[in-house]
């Protein structure tokens, strides 16, 4: 029989959405309030990858990473969407969101997300949230599943993430 341990703490990023970029600053900072200070931050990127935001968000919607230098314990991530939501309630304007975040956990080997929709290939957490692997790590790099969102495949996010990877590997070997 296997014995139960503590999980080893992971890497808190999140990928946000944001259809105000004048307001990315403001934004920051509360998640800096509640998560601490960020490690990294991507700049901004157009998103063009779907047009499913478009009605709520609006027009230029943009994306960028942030990472934590503070690591998680992984069994809190759904706790952290549910906080991230109330962020986003933050920055509504009237009944439509203006920014759009999506809290994920990276480790050496994955990279997973964490969402409000169920799917067959996600994990129910609590309170309504499921998690999902969207990346492996592979021969070098991130690589996409066969549910893996289209933006999560292309170079430029993957490059970011592999960065993120970088700064997690360095932590942790700092504390080995």
């Amino acid at each position: 029989m296997g014995e139960a341990t503590q999980f080893l703490p992971e890497k808190l990023v999140m990928a946000v959405l944001i259809s105000r970029p004048q307001r990315e600053q403001e934004l920051l900072g509360v998640l800096g309030e509640t998560w601490g200070p960020p490690d990294l931050c991507s700049p901004c990127m157009p998103f063009s990858y779907t047009d499913y935001y478009d009605n709520e968000m609006g027009p230029g919607i943009q994306r960028f990473f942030v990472s934590f230098r503070r690591l998680v314990d992984p069994s809190l991530i759904a706790d952290i969407k549910l906080q991230t939501n109330r962020v986003e309630e933050r920055f509504r304007e009237g009944d439509a969101r203006k920014v759009n975040i999506d809290p994920g956990l990276l480790c050496l080997s994955r990279f997973v997300l964490v969402t409000t929709k169920e799917s067959a290939h996600r994990i129910p957490l609590s309170s309504g949230i499921y998690a999902e692997v969207t990346l492996l790590y592979h021969k070098g790099s991130f690589r996409p599943l066969e549910w893996t969102y289209p933006d999560y495949r292309s170079p430029d996010y993957l490059a970011i993430l592999n960065e993120i990877r970088g700064l997690y590997k360095a932590q942790t070997h700092a504390h080995s």
